[in-house]
């Protein structure tokens, strides 16, 4: 079955110029994400993970097409999103939805509840009646825990949760096959994120959606995710299933970031062995030659440095990028 989402080299980059250069110095480029590659089936769940600066946001911002991207292919039912210009992507909009951050910032404080709902299907479907368009707006509403009688409130009225609520009810309204979160539980208190995360695992459930879910939290990816991607400076160090990739990580660095998750037992916690990580996140813009990680690496080669490593498929669809991989059995994370 062909996937519905398949990214081939996706690539971003930006033009970063110097404070008090002159206008007509070379800007310097930004390499944001570099050469990704993924596939995304209808119905599953790709959780992305890494430190703050990896690219997490630039590759959901490219695929809604919010940024544009500087080389690569962005397929989307066989249609290459990255290469339409902005009135043929326009087509294929109500398809691709983006759940983001900061619940409260991403509302509009003019708009009633309502209004903010319902403005996609304005937007889309422009001869729906009023009646009808109201009704849908209500029952989404209640779909996502909300009273459809707050439809005239503003959002500032709401707490985080229920704005965050709001904004995935925007994101449905059109039916999308494919839902981009980003971070959308990071900014909320951990019951609240708790509901939010049964709720979104509810909605691609009972709607078959298709979701790409971006966080930190390697135990909440590990729960709504089927298979999570490990990014580390715009690159893929390893895709895998989430069961796998948090119980026996291949790439040293997916070995720290899971070595980092707490465990609640202080016995446990106190007795793993821990992989700390040295030094900073290196700038996007002078990546390390070879491979990225090599500079903060504990199992670095001096071959590191010369050439860059490929996704190896280790079999099971375990894809690595480390010729030096080895499987580090860890103390499962709780879900």
């Amino acid at each position: 079955m062909s996937p519905i989402l398949s990214v081939r080299d996706l690539s971003v980059t930006f033009d970063v110029r110097r404070p008090g250069s002159w206008p007509w110095t070379p800007p310097r480029k930004l390499h944001a994400v570099s050469e990704v590659s993924f596939d995304l089936q209808a119905g599953e769940c790709l959780g992305i993970v890494g430190e703050s600066g990896s690219g997490k946001s630039t590759i959901a911002r490219a695929i809604v097409g919010t940024i544009p991207s500087s080389g690569g292919n962005i397929m989307f039912e066989g249609h290459d999103l990255a290469n339409m210009d902005p009135r043929q992507r326009r087509v294929h909009r109500r398809d691709v939805q983006m759940i983001f951050q900061d619940p409260l910032a991403a509302l509009n404080p003019r708009m009633t509840v309502g209004e903010i709902i319902a403005e996609p299907l304005i937007t889309h479907e422009p001869n729906t009646p009023r009646k009808e368009v109201k009704a849908r707006v209500g029952q989404l509403m209640e779909r996502v825990g909300l009273l459809p009688n707050l439809i005239n409130r503003y959002p500032h009225e709401f707490s985080g949760g229920q704005c965050q609520r709001i904004g995935i009810a925007r994101a449905l309204i059109l039916n999308p096959k494919l839902v981009i979160c980003d971070e959308p539980v990071s900014a909320l208190d951990v019951s609240v994120q708790a509901q939010v995360i049964n709720l979104l695992m509810e909605l691609q459930r009972d709607m078959g959606l298709s979701m790409i879910f971006i966080a930190h939290d390697l135990s909440v990816v590990k729960h709504i995710s089927d298979r999570t991607l490990v990014l580390y400076l715009g690159r893929v160090m390893e895709l895998a299933d989430s069961e796998k990739l948090t119980t026996a990580p291949e790439h040293p660095y997916s070995q720290a970031l899971i070595s980092s998750v707490p465990i609640p037992d202080p016995v446990l916690e106190r007795a793993r062995p821990r992989p700390i990580l040295e030094g900073e996140l290196p700038s996007p813009l002078a990546p390390p030659s070879g491979c990225v990680f090599r500079t903060r690496c504990p199992k670095v080669q001096p071959s590191c440095s010369k050439e860059k490593p490929v996704l190896e498929d280790i079999g099971g669809s375990h894809l690595v990028a480390c010729p030096y991989h080895e499987a580090e059995k860890v103390l499962a994370i709780n879900g």
